[in-house]
């Protein structure tokens, strides 16, 4: 393993944390978990059909709350008390981009995402977009699955203020414009489902979904880069690349690991005045993880097929993250 490139291994380990000791769940869960919606009657009907905003963080927040309550049963073979529920790197990321700001409004026209409007998810904002991708799909595919127990017609998403034709709504909707995306999340949750799935499957199925969508709409929203600071056009890259990498490792995205994982991100927008490791207000983690993240960004394409290669085997995942374990241990 020693001639794999240092900045992948960064990379993947600070997604490989092992840690010792009991925590406390409740104690890590996404902002505001607690009092987003849990299941379909906390959400408003209309003629039948519930009707969930988005664009409201809580609201958004509560899908993937709903997604993990339902599917908590697959996973107890696994582990209790729902930790290894795959589903958990999703919610959690959408924390991340809540608490450091990344879903307000990046043009500030508005005060969608600020103070005044705290709550308010924006539709200027790249991540937000990108989120939504990784948030509405996953979830309407999952209705379609008859997984979360109501019909297909029975949900329908709101759409934002502007550039509604950009996001689709509703399964049949969902279906008839990204059908492929939703076929990869269908295929994740047959795999959930089935009861001779092993982890490595379902974990297998879940990257395949996961940058199967990232790559169907990468460019999707170029324009919303004008809108931040050249550092954070360049984090949005770099991470969208570097989510590559830690596809085809298979990084296990359970609660305990992604939480911890997360230490490492940047916890506010990036400005034009911040340079890579160099950052005063960043821990030194976060620093070196931003600096792994922009040398990612400029290598070949090469490097990252050469990974894929290289992570075809399940030896080849499992060592590295025997070693990335036993390298980012955390000892309570």
């Amino acid at each position: 393993m020693a001639f794999l490139p240092s900045w992948v291994c960064l990379l993947v380990g600070s997604l490989s944390f092992s840690l010792a000791g009991d925590l406390n769940f409740s104690d890590l869960y996404p902002p505001l978990w607690k009092e987003s919606p849990g299941q379909f009657s906390d959400y408003p009907m209309e003629n039948g059909t519930y009707i969930i905003n988005p664009w409201i963080f809580p609201e958004r927040l509560g899908i993937y709350k709903i997604l993990l309550n339902q599917t908590a049963t697959y996973f107890e073979k696994f582990a209790s008390g729902n930790e290894q529920n795959l589903l958990w790197g999703l919610a959690l990321q959408h924390g991340w981009q809540y608490s450091s700001g990344r879903l307000a409004d990046p043009s500030q026209r508005t005060d969608c995402g600020y103070e005044s409007d705290h709550l308010c998810i924006s539709v200027d904002s790249w991540w937000a977009d990108f989120n939504y991708f990784l948030c509405a799909l996953p979830f309407l595919a999952a209705v379609d699955s008859g997984l979360l127990g109501i019909s297909s017609d029975q949900v329908r998403l709101r759409p934002p203020p502007v550039d509604q034709k950009r996001f689709c709504y509703d399964v049949s909707g969902c279906l008839l414009s990204f059908p492929e995306i939703m076929n990869k999340w269908s295929n994740f949750y047959k795999c959930v489902h089935s009861p001779s799935s092993t982890f490595e499957d379902i974990l297998e199925y879940l990257w395949d979904a996961h940058i199967f969508t990232l790559n169907n709409i990468f460019n999707t929203f170029d324009d919303r880069y004008v809108y931040y600071s050249k550092q954070e056009a360049k984090f949005e890259k770099n991470w969208v690349n570097a989510v590559e990498y830690i596809g085809a490792a298979r990084i296990p995205t359970t609660f305990i690991r992604v939480h911890e994982s997360q230490k490492g991100l940047p916890p506010r927008i990036l400005s034009k005045m911040d340079t890579a490791s160099g950052i005063s207000d960043f821990t030194a983690l976060q620093n070196t993880v931003l600096s792994g993240l922009s040398v990612l960004g400029t290598v070949s394409s090469f490097s990252l097929t050469a990974w894929k290669i290289l992570m075809n085997t399940q030896d080849s995942r499992k060592l590295v993250l025997e070693v990335f374990d036993e390298i980012f241990t955390i000892s309570n």
